[in-house]
């Protein structure tokens, strides 16, 4: 069974080989050339500077898959709206860990103050993810149609979203209403 935990720094070389993976071979993720385990350092350090989870999912000792959640914009008035990120092991897909894992990022997003989580789908096609979203209450709010250009095709983004925890109904904690 898996196991989901805060991630670390020994766990960057397999989340770096796991997200070169989806930059080579699929389109959930419109990067084109893989960025390097230092890249993903600095990245994850940057979420973490926000107070924003950053995950491992592990089998047997095994990093399978990883999720993160950060700002949707830079901005400071983005900082309750937060993008997830979830990327498997390929043989770990279709084993419905992918979702445990973004229930999991849900419920820390949630303890971290986010209000409204957005999922920023690369490829309309993208079955998986969009399914995933979707059983977890998450509203397609949009498509934006070849908006990227990758493996030499234009791709769409499926834009979806989902309120969490007081979501709109009261002002952030320590923000005067």
């Amino acid at each position: 069974m898996p196991t989901i935990r805060p991630s670390k720094d020994s766990d960057l070389p397999a989340i770096t080989s796991i997200y070169s993976h989806h930059v080579l071979h699929g389109t959930g993720t419109f990067e084109t050339t893989p960025p390097s385990e230092d890249d993903m350092k600095a990245r994850r350090a940057d979420v973490l500077s926000k107070g924003l989870p950053y995950l491992v999912m592990e089998v047997a000792g095994e990093v399978v898959g990883f999720a993160y959640c950060q700002w949707f914009k830079p901005r400071p008035a983005y900082r309750y709206s937060a993008e997830d990120s979830i990327y498997m092991h390929p043989q770990s897909a279709g084993k419905g860990w992918g979702k445990i894992l973004l229930i999991e990022l849900e419920r820390e997003a949630e303890a971290a103050g986010i209000r409204k989580l957005i999922a920023v789908i690369g490829d309309s096609g993208n079955a998986g993810s969009i399914g995933v979203h979707r059983a977890l209450g998450f509203t397609e709010v949009g498509t934006i149609k070849s908006c990227g250009w990758k493996f030499g095709r234009w791709l769409d983004i499926v834009m979806m979203e989902k309120s969490i925890g007081q979501a709109d109904t009261t002002a952030p904690a320590g923000i005067p209403a």
